[in-house]
């Protein structure tokens, strides 16, 4: 009759649970009492990213998790586009955003809507400064031109009295 043979324990059950915790630290960190040449030390081959104390397990900040995420699911663009249109005050200055703002991003053009035309006019003439402000703090917005907008025109053609027609030409007079 054989001998009834005893069930192999998995490696690394030997010894208690504290045991095998002080042997992960001892081979992770090292052991201070023994003087090992670590340059001939062989290194494991880790099977991804699921493997405990592996590589790129480092805890991270919840900021840089937030921008890789953004990243990943490629959310930069219009997060920049929408800081942009947040922070034209800080951008344009607070006397200019007073009589002017931004109303959306369309196609990399950035539309602006000023108080009066001679507002629209003096922007034009700080278009290229402005552009250059974009393009240090907003690189991923990609704007590539503004167009600022003067007050629109009235318009005659609403309203309970309106006719078909040129319009009003020489009636005022």
């Amino acid at each position: 009759m054989a001998e009834a043979e005893e069930p192999a324990e998995p490696v690394g059950r030997r010894y208690s649970e504290a045991a095998n915790v002080f042997l992960r630290f001892k081979d992770v960190f090292g052991d201070p009492n023994a003087r090992r040449n670590r340059s001939r030390r062989r290194p494991r081959d880790e099977q991804g990213s699921s493997v405990p104390f592996g590589a790129g397990r480092d805890p991270r900040g919840i900021g840089d998790t937030i921008n890789s995420l953004t990243m990943q699911l490629g959310w930069n663009s219009p997060l920049a586009q929408s800081e942009l249109l947040a922070s034209w005050a800080e951008l344009a200055g607070v006397e200019t955003a007073n009589h002017s703002s931004p109303a959306g991003i369309d196609e990399g053009v950035l539309t602006v809507h000023c108080e009066s035309t001679a507002w629209a006019t003096q922007l034009r003439l700080m278009r290229n400064e402005i552009m250059s402000h974009i393009a240090v703090k907003y690189p991923e917005a990609g704007i590539q031109s503004i167009r600022f907008q003067g007050p629109n025109a009235p318009s005659w053609k609403k309203g309970p009295r309106s006719i078909p027609g040129r319009g009003p030409r020489d009636t005022y007079g």
